[in-house]
């Protein structure tokens, strides 16, 4: 009887042993085995290098900049959660733009961003295995960038800052609501290839009003108040273009204008803000914004030799009517109803 109670007792420890061992390979169960639970690493959520080479800091590229980095953040791409953004400004030096572009090229930079044409296009020469997108640029198939807006093909592809129609719908404005002016000078560095373009542009349209363009070229941004100077008594009204180096020295243009009553077109709506009286134009950020939209496809696979370069569609007239009072200008009901958004377009 003794010897049956221990026998029995033997076997039921070695079963209860045996069941602890069995189900786990001769391992003890941990409390996440017994839950059913996985002991294989957690995927990390991907995140993505943005390399940005930006020519000089001035409102319109610093307002692209900001929009192409907000489109990016509504799409889920933000800086400091998934997304780095590697920003490089050339303060305007090609030496530093050719550099930046040396090291985009070198780095593990998911999207190289170029912001104005000089950018870009040293991007293109240099950054070859990485998506190239553009933004601020001009004429992108005459800078070389692409060879064609539909479909460029290889790894560049982006958004054009001009619209042809707006620079010949300022020319004829001049012409028609300022028929005083005979001549119109343009401070112009003609270093920039979106530069000469757009003066070609204007001076064609200028042309077919009888309208005599004048240039006052610069070298650095140290002639620009010179150069704007030198067109007192020499022209009517004073014009600039998408032109990088001027645009960022515009304050000078916008003093020698108010001083001398000489009315101050431009070609971008942030000159205007600041002391220009009017343009045809848009808003840089929404600009930006439409390239972060494409930056977004590319990142999550598009092909960007397939994605036709855009130019802006949503063009209205833009008054600045504190500068007219300075520039000595009279605006007319006639004037303002060239305006399709006069409660965002027309300053005061």
């Amino acid at each position: 009887m003794k010897k049956r109670f221990w026998l029995g007792l033997a076997l039921a420890s070695l079963m209860t042993v045996t069941a602890a061992c069995g189900g786990n390979g001769g391992k003890a169960a941990t409390g996440n085995e017994e839950q059913g639970a996985s002991n294989a690493p957690v995927e990390e959520e991907k995140t993505y290098t943005i390399a940005i080479s930006q020519i000089v800091e001035h409102p319109s590229l610093d307002a692209t900049r900001e929009g192409f980095l907000a489109a990016l953040k509504d799409a889920g791409f933000e800086e400091g959660k998934n997304l780095t953004v590697d920003y490089n400004n050339a303060q305007g030096e090609a030496a530093n733009v050719q550099t930046i572009a040396q090291n985009i090229a070198s780095s593990d930079a998911d999207l190289a961003f170029g912001i104005a044409t000089p950018t870009t296009q040293s991007l293109v020469d240099e950054v070859k295995d990485k998506p190239v997108l553009f933004a601020a640029v001009t004429d992108p198939v005459d800078a070389g960038i692409v060879p064609q807006l539909e479909a460029p093909g290889g790894n560049v592809t982006g958004a054009a800052d001009t619209n042809p129609d707006a620079v010949v719908q300022t020319m004829d404005f001049i012409a028609k609501e300022f028929p005083d002016v005979k001549k119109i000078g343009l401070v112009i560095n003609e270093g920039e290839a979106n530069t000469v373009v757009m003066s070609g542009i204007a001076e064609e349209a200028l042309a077919k009003h009888n309208i005599e363009l004048v240039k006052a070229p610069v070298a650095n941004s140290s002639d620009i108040q010179t150069a704007a100077q030198s067109l007192v008594g020499r022209v009517d009204a004073i014009y600039i273009t998408l032109d990088n180096m001027v645009v960022g020295g515009v304050d000078s243009i916008i003093e020698v204008a108010n001083e001398n009553d000489i009315p101050f077109f431009s070609a971008d709506r942030d000159s205007v803000e600041k002391g220009a009286f009017a343009t045809v134009g848009f808003k840089y950020y929404d600009h930006g914004y439409e390239a972060g939209q494409m930056a977004v496809e590319i990142l999550n696979g598009k092909n960007p030799g397939e994605m036709d370069v855009t130019v802006p569609q949503k063009l209205d007239f833009i008054f600045n009517l504190k500068a007219a009072v300075e520039q000595g200008i009279t605006v007319t009901d006639a004037m303002k109803a060239y305006v399709k958004d006069p409660e965002n377009n027309i300053i005061e």
